[in-house]
């Protein structure tokens, strides 16, 4: 699982993904190296604009990394996600739980 990393002011984080799929074939793969790069960041920004498609157990390492963040006290927002990784949240209601932006700019300053 491909993974960069790209501080940003304020505190923020950006974590670009660069797999078209999050899914049962390689979210194990995800959660570690997710956990690795956020274990002492509190803003985190997911650039989604790379993933075609998310399964439950995406979603589900989605959901981890929200609870990891807000367990530190931070956030776990994401960005840029295509119209059908969108719609699946929006069907799932994870829109309502997740803070999604339409852009990474977008979800960097929504930090203030």
């Amino acid at each position: 699982m491909e993974l960069l990393s790209q501080p940003q002011g304020n505190g923020v984080v950006v974590i670009a993904c660069r797999e078209e799929n999050l899914d049962a074939s390689n979210v194990r793969e995800f959660r570690d190296a997710i956990q690795t790069i956020t274990k002492d960041q509190i803003k985190v920004v997911l650039d989604m604009s790379c993933l075609k498609f998310v399964d439950s157990s995406g979603l589900g390492a989605l959901i981890a990394c929200l609870r990891d963040a807000n367990s530190r006290k931070g956030d776990f927002r994401l960005s840029a996600m295509s119209r059908s990784v969108l719609a699946l949240f929006e069907l799932m209601r994870m829109h309502r739980v997740f803070n999604i932006h339409d852009t990474v700019e977008g979800a960097v300053s929504s930090f203030g």
